[in-house]
């Protein structure tokens, strides 16, 4: 198990869009499996690459409670982008930090998997908005360059009426 450092705001590469990920190799395999570590030791739901110090197109993201969902997601596109959900976004980038934002309610992606095959999926909800904050983090966007508003310390512990639409 290797846990990396995930890199906060301020370092510049947050900033950076990445490169597409072009050798399907153990150091990818030990990437991915890294980043999922990182992941789940944060207690997050998706990690970018840059979020590691890696300048590449890839992203892991699992939104279940048991593990059971990780999604390897290599040179991922958004494909198809279908109605909107507004809701509360966090960052492992951005520590104690939570902010508002309207993202698509469904979407289709297209992605390479670890071994460079290709795949297609629809995904709704709770992971499409995951794996649209991911795939931002890709081209140097954070969750805070497209949110509707920053919640305040007393919003991130209580409750706030964008929770009644999830």
């Amino acid at each position: 198990m290797g846990i990396r450092k995930i890199v906060e705001i301020g370092d510049e590469t947050l900033r950076k869009h990445c490169k597409p990920q072009e050798k399907f190799d153990h150091r990818l395999h030990v990437l991915l499996k890294d980043m999922a570590d990182t992941m789940y030791k944060a207690e997050g739901v998706g990690l970018a690459a840059p979020q590691v110090g890696i300048l590449r197109r890839v992203a892991v993201v699992d939104i279940t409670e048991d593990h059971s969902g990780l999604l390897e997601l290599v040179n991922p596109e958004i494909l198809e982008r279908d109605g909107s959900q507004t809701g509360r976004e966090g960052c492992l980038s951005l520590p104690g930090r939570q902010g508002v934002v309207t993202r698509p309610m469904k979407v289709k992606v297209r992605y390479q998997d670890r071994k460079g095959d290709l795949y297609e999926f629809e995904t709704e909800g709770f992971e499409a908005r995951a794996i649209c904050h991911e795939l931002d983090h890709l081209d140097g966007t954070l969750y805070i360059d497209v949110m509707d508003r920053e919640l305040t310390e007393e919003e991130i512990k209580g409750h706030i009426p964008e929770d009644d639409a999830q």
